[in-house]
C-alpha cells in the first residue's frame, strides 16, 4: 500500500455517476490506504453547490459501507467544490487557482486525474480549456478518464477523438468500460494464459463455438429517453459484449502489460468479420419487449416513441478471423427484461472424434464463466456412473464459485480502475483502435438495420422475462447448437 499523491477534479460531480459509484470507489482506497494524506478532490458542475454540500453529499453516498463517522469525515474533507460552465473559459481560471491551491495544500506533486463524468459533446471542449488554460501541469502526470458512449457511431467516434487527441497523447486518455474492472472478465486472462491445459486447446481445432450472454431484468427505467436514440446494439455490444469477445479471442500477449495486452485486443478486434446487409439478416436478431405480469412494454414506457423501432433486445453470430479462431461462431445475445440478471460466457468444445461408448451421447465439454451476479468457473465432464450396467456415462461439474467472504473481499469495478488510472496502467482500459474497429463492426449491423426498416420488423417480439425473441433461439439451431444457459427450460 502505498499513500497516492493525487488531485482528481470530476466534471459533473453532482450526477448519478459520480454518487454511486465514484465517491464510494475512492472511499474504498481511502480505507486501504491506496489515498490518505496526499490527495484532494474538485468537483465541478452548473449547480451552485458549496464545499459544505458536496461533502455532505460524499458522506451520504459512502453511508452504509464498513466505515465509522471519523473515518468518514475525515474522508470528505479533502473534497471541494467549483460552480463550473465548461464553454465560460473564466471558470477555468478560476478552476487552475483552486487547484493550484490544493496542490501545494496536499504536496501532490502537480499529479491530476481529469475525471469527464458527463455528456461526450463536451469532451473536446474540456480537453482543449484544461490545455489552453493551463490546468495540466508541467511536473506532475495529467490523465484524462473518459465514460461511454464514445461517439455514435464510427464517424462520430472519429470525430471525437480527434478532439481529445489534440491536447491528450494516447498514453494518458483511459477510456472506461467498467466490464473490464470486474474480477471474473480479469480472471479470463488467467484462465486462457496461466493453464496449458486450456492454453493448448482454446483454438478452433478443439472449440465448437462460444456463447456469451449479458441479461438485464429491468426495462430501460429512467434511462428511455437516452435509449430510444441508443439501443441496445450500441448500449451493449459495441462496448461490453465486444470487449469480451476481444479477451476470448486475442492472441497471446508477450506479457501481462499494458501495451501488450493493447496490441492484441486492437488484433482481434481487427480480425471481426464485417458483414454485408444480406448477412446481417442472416446472423443478427434483434427485439422489442413487450408488456407482461404489470410491466409496460417499451412503446409505453415514458419518453418513448409509440411506433418506436428501438431494439432492446440484440442477438448475433460472430466471427474472428485470425489464425486461431477462424470459423468459430459466436454467439452474443443482451436485452432489457429478460429472465435473469447476469454475463455468462460458455466456452463449448468439440465432439469426440469417435465415441467408443457406442450407447451413451456424450455431452460436450463446456467451461463456463459467470462474471456477475455469482463469480464462477466451472467446467463440464463426462464421467462413468455407478452401475453394473454397460458402462453409463453422465455429465459432472468441477465448480469453483466466490464465497461470501471473498466476494465481500472484491474490490468493485470503479475502484479496481480507478487505482488503475493512480498507477498509470491502462490493461484494463479501451484503446482508440479498440473503439474504431468496434464501431466499424456495429455500423455495418445498424446500416443494414436502417434499410430494413423501411419495412419495419413486427415489435414487440418477446415477452418480459423471457430470454428473448424465438429467433435469437433459431439463429443456433441453424447450425445444430442451442444456448446452454436458459434458466427456463
Amino acid at each position: 500500500m502505498k499513500d497516492r499523491k493525487t488531485l482528481f477534479i470530476i466534471f459533473g460531480a453532482t450526477g448519478d455517476l459520480a454518487q454511486r459509484k465514484l465517491y464510494p470507489a475512492l472511499f474504498n482506497l481511502y480505507q486501504k490506504g491506496f489515498l490518505k494524506d496526499h490527495f484532494a478532490v474538485i468537483g465541478t458542475a452548473r449547480r451552485p453547490w458549496s464545499n459544505e454540500r458536496l461533502q455532505e453529499v460524499v458522506r451520504n453516498s459512502v453511508a452504509g459501507m464498513e466505515n465509522n463517522a471519523l473515518e468518514i469525515n475525515q474522508f470528505a474533507s479533502h473534497f471541494y467544490y467549483q460552480a463550473h460552465n465548461v464553454n465560460d473559459t473564466e471558470h477555468y481560471n478560476t478552476l487552475k487557482k483552486l487547484a493550484n491551491q490544493l496542490d501545494e495544500k496536499y504536496q501532490l506533486d502537480g499529479n491530476r486525474i481529469f475525471y469527464l463524468a458527463m455528456s461526450p459533446s463536451f469532451f473536446g471542449t474540456i480537453a482543449k480549456h484544461l490545455r489552453s488554460q493551463k490546468l495540466v501541469t508541467e511536473n506532475g502526470y495529467n490523465r484524462l478518464v473518459i465514460e461511454k458512449p464514445f461517439g455514435h457511431d464510427l464517424a462520430s467516434a472519429q470525430a471525437l477523438n480527434d478532439d481529445i487527441a489534440q491536447y491528450f497523447d494516447e498514453k494518458n486518455i483511459f477510456r472506461i468500460d467498467h466490464y473490464l474492472g470486474k474480477e471474473m472478465a480479469q480472471s479470463i486472462y488467467a484462465i486462457r494464459f496461466a493453464n496449458p491445459i486450456f492454453s493448448s486447446l482454446w483454438n478452433n481445432r478443439y472449440i465448437s463455438n462460444i456463447q456469451i450472454t449479458l441479461g438485464e431484468v429491468l426495462g430501460v427505467e429512467e434511462r428511455a429517453g437516452y435509449y430510444e436514440n441508443v439501443g441496445a446494439l450500441r448500449d451493449m455490444v459495441q462496448n461490453h459484449i465486444l470487449q469480451l469477445v476481444a479477451l476470448l479471442t486475442m492472441n497471446a500477449p508477450v506479457s501481462y502489460k499494458d501495451v501488450d495486452i493493447e496490441r492484441e485486443k486492437i488484433s482481434a478486434l481487427k480480425s471481426l468479420k464485417v458483414y454485408e446487409p444480406d448477412e446481417v439478416r442472416q446472423n443478427f436478431v434483434r427485439g422489442q419487449y413487450g408488456a407482461a405480469s404489470g410491466m409496460p412494454a417499451y412503446r409505453d414506457e415514458s419518453q418513448v416513441d409509440p411506433q418506436s423501432m428501438t431494439e432492446t433486445f440484440v442477438a448475433g453470430k460472430i466471427f474472428v478471423n485470425n489464425m486461431n479462431f477462424a470459423g468459430i461462431p459466436i454467439y452474443i445475445r443482451t436485452g432489457k427484461r429478460m429472465a435473469v440478471k447476469g454475463t455468462r460466457i460458455d466456452i463449448v468444445f468439440k465432439d469426440m472424434p469417435n465415441n467408443i461408448f457406442s450407447n451413451e451421447k456424450l455431452n460436450p465439454n463446456i467451461l463456463t464463466i459467470n462474471i456477475d451476479p455469482t463469480p464462477s468457473t466451472s467446467l463440464r465432464l463426462n464421467e462413468k456412473e455407478v452401475s453394473e450396467e454397460n458402462y453409463p456415462v453422465s455429465s459432472v461439474k468441477l465448480n469453483f464459485k466466490h464465497s461470501s467472504a471473498l466476494k465481500a473481499k472484491t474490490p468493485e469495478a470503479y475502484e479496481k480502475l480507478l487505482l488503475d488510472v493512480i498507477k498509470g496502467d491502462s490493461t484494463n482500459f479501451v484503446h482508440w483502435e479498440e473503439v474504431r474497429y468496434s464501431w466499424r463492426f456495429v455500423d455495418a449491423i445498424r446500416k443494414a438495420w436502417d434499410e430494413m426498416d423501411e419495412n419495419p420488423a413486427i415489435f414487440p417480439n418477446y415477452d418480459c422475462g423471457s430470454m428473448g425473441p424465438r429467433e435469437a433461439d433459431e439463429l443456433l439451431i441453424h447450425d445444430g447448437n442451442y444456448w446452454e444457459f436458459n434458466p427456463l427450460r
